[in-house]
């Protein structure tokens, strides 16, 4: 009888807690967060640093999902990327402040027109357009934390992937005062729109060569603009990914490092 029921834990333990520790994972640190300006509304979830205390000022991280993860659900966003901030060795050495907004399932981050065709997909990227509404209640968001007194002003961050990353550039062209640094992975941007923040945001371009969905071109061209603007951003071109290169860039031991040395 005993047996059967060591057997029977043994079981719980290989089968149902992995399960258990990946929920915990992705989920319930975040808290749950609405950003609400006239009419609109964009869910975010939040991770504060572990012992947080609401007197001292801490930096703030951005993270910009892609599309496919739009929706109103509050949770999807958290898909790629949130478990790196939840490393105890992360949560030690980067205190910091993580918010995950969600955009609308109508909706996209950056100004951009989406051409399908039977390759995939064409980008035109727009310059000084009018925001979406899924920027204007991001640059909402972003105001209203930066008036949040435990939040160091002078260290906010912004990062996103695909759709996200075409949102980070654009943002960063919004506001380029804001922004100590950025991160950018299989994303995109005009390139009239480098000289807005080639010498104002540093910025770490991330890119599968092998990218069918968003073409590695868009980083490329980018790279080389923001270099002819007077930047020198950092280019990371994985030869055998495809649109999931931000697998590997959130794998990037230097990421986070990268992004704390810089300040306004």
């Amino acid at each position: 009888m005993h047996k059967k029921i060591s057997a029977l834990i043994l079981l719980l333990i290989l089968f149902i807690f992995p399960f258990l520790s990946q929920a915990q994972l992705s989920k319930p640190n975040y808290e749950r967060g609405m950003y609400t300006t006239k009419g609109d509304t964009l869910p975010y979830r939040i991770l504060f640093p572990e012992g947080f205390d609401p007197t001292k000022k801490y930096p703030l991280i951005i993270v910009l999902h892609g599309a496919g993860e739009r929706g109103n659900d509050n949770q999807a966003q958290l898909r790629n990327g949130s478990a790196l901030f939840l490393k105890p060795d992360v949560r030690e050495q980067f205190p910091a402040i993580v918010i995950f907004p969600q955009c609308p399932a109508n909706g996209f981050w950056s100004n951009v027109i989406v051409h399908p065709d039977s390759s995939g997909y064409k980008f035109t990227f727009q310059t000084d357009a009018k925001p979406t509404s899924a920027m204007s209640a991001l640059m909402g968001m972003v105001a209203e934390f930066l008036d949040k007194p435990f939040v160091n002003k002078h260290q906010v961050y912004i990062g996103g992937l695909s759709m996200g990353g075409m949102g980070t550039f654009e943002i960063i062209g919004r506001e380029p005062n804001v922004f100590a640094a950025a991160f950018a992975i299989c994303g995109g941007d005009n390139t009239l729109n480098a000289k807005k923040y080639a010498k104002k945001v540093p910025l770490w371009i991330f890119h599968g060569e092998k990218d069918k969905t968003v073409s590695a071109d868009h980083s490329i061209v980018m790279v080389d603009a923001i270099k002819a603007a007077g930047g020198n951003p950092k280019f990371t071109l994985y030869p055998n990914d495809d649109h999931d290169s931000w697998d590997d860039a959130f794998n990037e031991p230097e990421l986070l490092p990268w992004l704390f040395s810089h300040s306004k």
